[in-house]
C-alpha cells in the first residue's frame, strides 16, 4: 500500500511540550510518551518493510523563535525527508501568563522562514495546527489570539503545498463525545486519549490508515 512516507525516509517530529511529551533528551532516539511515539509505533508495525526512522525533537515551552534558533541542529542536520511541525500554543499562552505576546505577523514571518529553509532541502512538510479547549474557562479568552495563528498555519500549508492536520476542529468535535477535560485536562496538553486522537489523525493524513 502506498503512503506519503517512502522507503527509508527519516521522519522528524518538531514542536513544543505536546510533541516533547516527556522524551529523554539524552537518548536521541527517544520519542517521548505522546502522539509522536504512538504514530511512529503504529506506522512501523504496519509498514516494517519500509525501514522508516523517526526522531522527536520537540521541546517543552518552545515558540516559533525557539525553533528558529535550533533549526539547524535539531532539523536540518538530521536530514529528514518528512518534517512534522506542531507549534503555536505557547506563542499565544505567553501573552496571558507572562504578558509576552507574539503578534500574528511575527508568528507568520518566523514560521514561513522555517518552512522556506526546510522546503529548500526537498523535505516534505506536515503542519499541525494548535488547538485550545475551554478548560479552565479562561481559555476562552485565548481564542482571539490563537484563532489568527491557526489561520496562519492553514495559509502557510497551502502556500508551501504541505499536508495539514486540523486539530482545532478535531478536538472540538471530540468534545461533543466526552468532556473537553477528558481530551486535554488543562485545555492544552492532551491526555493519553488526546494524544491517541492526534496520532490517529496524523496517520490518516500521511495515508497510513485503511
Amino acid at each position: 500500500m502506498a503512503t506519503w512516507i517512502e522507503q527509508g525516509d527519516i521522519v522528524l517530529f518538531q514542536g513544543d511540550s505536546i510533541t516533547d511529551a516527556g522524551r529523554i533528551r539524552e537518548n536521541a532516539n527517544d520519542l517521548g510518551k505522546g502522539y509522536a511515539l504512538m504514530a511512529a509505533a503504529q506506522f512501523s508495525a504496519k509498514y516494517p518493510e519500509k525501514g522508516v526512522t523517526f526522531f522527536n525533537r520537540g521541546i517543552s515551552g518552545n515558540r516559533v523563535p525557539d525553533l528558529q534558533e535550533r533549526w539547524q541542529q535539531d532539523c536540518l542536520d538530521l536530514k529528514p525527508k518528512v518534517v512534522s511541525i506542531y507549534i503555536g500554543i505557547n506563542d499565544t499562552w505567553r501573552r496571558f501568563d507572562r504578558n509576552d505576546a507574539t503578534s500574528t505577523e511575527k508568528f507568520r514571518e518566523g514560521y514561513r522562514q522555517l518552512l522556506d529553509t526546510t522546503a529548500n532541502t526537498g523535505a516534505k512538510l506536515l503542519l499541525i495546527e494548535p488547538f485550545v479547549l475551554p478548560v479552565p474557562e479562561d481559555r476562552k479568552l485565548w481564542r482571539e489570539d490563537l484563532d489568527p495563528k491557526i489561520t496562519v498555519v492553514r495559509e502557510l500549508a497551502r502556500e508551501f503545498g504541505a499536508k495539514l492536520l486540523c486539530l482545532d476542529g478535531l478536538f472540538a468535535q471530540a468534545s461533543t463525545q466526552a468532556d473537553s477535560a477528558f481530551w486535554a485536562p488543562d485545555g492544552v496538553h492532551p491526555s493519553p486519549a488526546g494524544h491517541a486522537l492526534i496520532a490517529n489523525a496524523w496517520l490518516k493524513v500521511v495515508g497510513a490508515t485503511d
